[in-house]
């Protein structure tokens, strides 16, 4: 889903790297805290902060064996995809949420 909000090219063409940075785990801080002047760079964090969550979250169900376990197994795969949608969507410069759980980066007020 697209959203609408004002960023400028330049903010893109400077915060690509940056904000790359938000969905590669705990590097989710960098853009969070040193870019927020940036939009393009905190719609990236908040979409990587809710990735983290849902890794934390796939790792807290691996624990249960058995169901966890194939749980963890199917859910790794899915954020495994939105991992990479996140990375390409970020250097291509796309102000696109992640599917599924993209829509709760919104609910971040940082």
């Amino acid at each position: 889903m697209e959203e609408s909000i004002n960023y400028s090219a330049e903010d893109v063409q400077e915060n690509k790297v940056i904000a790359a940075l938000s969905y590669l785990g705990l590097l989710v801080l960098i853009p969070l805290l040193a870019k927020k002047d940036s939009p393009f760079c905190q719609f990236h964090a908040k979409q990587g902060l809710v990735l983290l969550i849902a890794w934390v979250s796939i790792g807290i169900i691996a624990i249960i064996p058995i169901l966890g376990w194939i749980v963890s197994i199917i859910g790794s795969i899915v954020l495994f995809i939105l991992f990479i949608m996140g990375l390409i969507n970020s250097l291509g410069g796309k102000y696109k949420e992640l599917p599924l759980i993209g829509q709760y980066g919104e609910k971040f007020n940082l």
